[in-house]
């Protein structure tokens, strides 16, 4: 008696061993969705990059842009529904209710998921503000769909899937990942990861009016009073036009002041590659990358940073990227437009005084015109 061993087929790798026939009661989701941020009176300007990015899927499957708008009744919503107009919307969804001036997670998660489920678009996109964060995953989970967060990159696959890319494994890698077999697909991108497109006056479209169907007794959370963040405006480093940052090559703490000089000279803002705030250096509002800020100034000077994905994926929106690293091999050379080997500790003060020499008060805000 002969035994036959026979083996498991194994699924095919990648996609090729997922199944791609989207069930029938997802067949009829189309058009992409952009979440107009409108928070006390003013849109997040994520929600015009989001707008720009939307349009070219948009124009890829051949469907509509819409901007979603969620706010109380009064001026700021309208004038959030004329500027997703001038960024490129064709049509804008928006729930207008008093229940929605302050951001509550319950009555916005209800307002989206009952708009989705009306409507039927195919993809959502939201800024990964705090405000959007919080949002796409609760929307994301009531709607059991998938989510990508933190993308750099969006496109349209051959089948016409979302193709959304984001760094991976503490930013070392760089993946893309598909929503398959659900919809929406959702996606959040950081602020200034992608370009403001370019506004347009036009008269506004068409604006389609949805109730919301949660009142107040429903909601858990109650608004008592709101507080600004009194330190929310000491860098700004993801709307500089200049940008300088330090590495773990100025070798101590103290160095950084070479950076802060030279910021100061050339009137730019400062920040500093993750490894600086992890020994504790820098505060995490100075950080740039992929867990920090995301910046396009028109220069961005980087000393002593070895420019890992994570880091790179944070600043490649930059016009002009000087780099100065002793290392010949470091990564930030590869997408770096000027690179300069030399130790950055040595370098800084005399570039410094270049600058300081070169510009007086008056030009030193006309650098990076």
């Amino acid at each position: 008696m002969s035994t036959v061993n026979r083996e498991t087929p194994r699924p095919a790798a990648g996609r090729a061993g997922i199944k791609k026939e989207l069930p029938d009661h997802f067949k009829d989701y189309r058009h992409v969705w952009v979440f107009i941020e409108l928070e006390r009176g003013h849109v997040h300007s994520v929600s015009f990059e989001l707008l720009g990015e939307g349009r070219k899927l948009a124009d890829k499957l051949e469907v509509q842009l819409a901007g979603v708008v969620l706010g109380p009744p009064g001026e700021a919503i309208g004038n959030a529904i004329a500027e997703a107009f001038a960024y490129g919307a064709d049509i804008v969804y928006i729930v207008e209710a008093p229940l929605l001036a302050d951001y509550r997670n319950e009555p916005y998660t209800k307002a989206m998921t009952d708009l989705v489920a009306t409507h039927k678009p195919e993809i959502l996109l939201l800024g990964a503000t705090t405000l959007g964060r919080d949002l796409a995953g609760s929307v994301a989970t009531t709607l059991q769909t998938g989510l990508t967060a933190d993308c750099t990159e969006l496109d349209v696959d051959t089948d016409g899937s979302l193709a959304a890319t984001r760094p991976t494994f503490g930013g070392s890698l760089l993946c893309t990942i598909y929503t398959l077999n659900y919809r929406p697909q959702m996606a959040t991108v950081r602020p200034r990861v992608m370009p403001m497109p370019q506004r347009a006056d036009k008269p506004v479209g068409r604006v389609i009016q949805h109730k919301l169907s949660i009142t107040e007794d429903e909601i858990v959370t109650k608004v008592l009073g709101f507080l600004p963040d009194s330190q929310s405006a000491t860098a700004n480093l993801a709307y500089a036009d200049v940008v300088v940052a330090g590495g773990l090559g100025l070798g101590a703490a103290e160095n950084l002041q070479l950076v802060k000089n030279l910021a100061r000279a050339i009137g730019a803002e400062y920040g500093c590659s993750r490894p600086l705030v992890q020994k504790g250096w820098v505060s995490a509002d100075r950080q740039i990358g992929q867990t920090g800020k995301t910046i396009r100034p028109k220069l961005y000077i980087a000393a002593g940073i070895s420019g890992a994905i994570q880091h790179r994926v944070g600043v490649e929106g930059a016009d002009l990227i000087v780099a100065i690293n002793a290392d010949p091999n470091a990564p930030i050379f590869d997408f770096a437009h000027l690179g300069i080997v030399t130790d950055a500790i040595r370098f800084l003060p005399a570039l410094t005084e270049a600058f300081t020499r070169r510009l007086s008060p008056h030009n030193r805000d006309k650098l990076a015109s």
